[in-house]
């Protein structure tokens, strides 16, 4: 072989490892995420990510599961990306957390949003987890209480308060305890209407109109998110004052939201995302807790309904709906 060839030979063989190295560096990260349905968090999430250099598309291909509704599509949902594999589970609520669990016990779980993580069985340490699961909650064990007593206060005379929940959801088990302990110190009757799917609710509004409550208390979950246009009409032409969890019910009517920001905790949890995806070990990113928790009153809505919002809850909303 002349030796301007066997140069050329050896160059393009020494080329090829670093050639292979960059191929490999290229190939983009795949997170899968469950949640409900595509709400605003969702966005906020991927707009946070991408700030971060994780560009959709690029760097970074997310499978997005959608339940709809339905809490029984998550544990095939985690089975499918599990099985593709994702690097990371990203999931939005306590059904989709679960599922997730028990999918596996290897790829790193990030909980965008979801409720008692500790008392529903998801981790037992919440500074240090001991599975693959970590992520932020929107946990205050006050919550169900003072939601209660705003309705209390708005309503001074309230003596029966429906509250419209989930069975199938552990969080709303353990709230419902919480709520039932908060309404026997305010002299509250507690009335449970359940909805275990999308499907549901229709049902459940009409055993609501017939019960005939003082005022109504929704659950914190997603299910019930879905239809929340249909919640917030149906509160207002009964003319009953609800209490609702999540910022999202606000735009569409709901009378008093008492909960912690959802977008905002997508947003951390992107931070988080952007950590494992570059290796760090779930053991080391503790579960946080929402810090901040936001009151809106829609007075709009209180007219409608014939309702006066004592000036004190209005001095102390974060925001007012006119």
């Amino acid at each position: 072989m002349k030796r301007r060839e066997f140069l050329s030979t050896l160059g393009t063989a020494l080329a090829w490892p670093a050639l292979a190295f960059a191929q490999q560096k290229q190939v983009p990260k795949r997170v899968g995420l469950m949640a409900q349905f595509p709400l605003p968090a969702v966005r906020r999430f991927r707009e946070r990510s991408q700030k971060l250099g994780w560009v959709e598309g690029e760097n970074l291909l997310i499978e997005y599961r959608y339940g709809e509704g339905q809490d029984d599509r998550f544990p095939k949902f985690a089975a499918e990306l599990v099985s593709m594999p994702v690097d990371v589970l990203v999931v939005w609520g306590t059904p989709a957390a679960f599922a997730a669990k028990r999918a596996t016990t290897t790829i790193p779980i990030l909980i965008g949003a979801a409720g008692d993580v500790v008392n529903t069985g998801l981790v037992s340490n919440l500074a240090r987890p001991d599975a693959n699961l970590t992520g932020f909650i929107a946990l205050n064990v006050d919550l169900e209480s003072k939601r209660l007593e705003l309705l209390k206060e708005a309503i001074p005379g309230v003596s029966r308060v429906v509250v419209l929940a989930n069975p199938g959801n552990p969080l709303n088990r353990v709230n419902l305890d919480i709520a039932r302990q908060a309404a026997e110190k305010l002299g509250v009757k507690i009335e449970v209407v359940e909805a275990r799917s999308a499907a549901d609710i229709e049902s459940a509004l009409t055993q609501i109109r017939k019960s005939r409550p003082d005022a109504a208390l929704l659950a914190s979950d997603t299910l019930l998110l879905g239809k929340r246009k249909e919640i917030t009409d149906f509160m207002t032409e009964q003319r009953i004052p609800a209490v609702y969890p999540f910022r999202e019910y606000a735009a569409v009517g709901g009378l008093f939201i008492y909960g912690a920001n959802i977008s905002v905790l997508f947003e951390r949890s992107a931070d988080y995302l952007d950590r494992l995806l570059k290796g760090e070990k779930v053991a080391n990113l503790p579960v946080q807790q929402a810090t901040t928790f936001e009151l809106i009153v829609n007075t709009r809505t209180a007219s409608a309904i014939g309702l006066t919002v004592p000036r004190e809850i209005l001095l102390r909303a974060d925001d007012v709906i006119e």
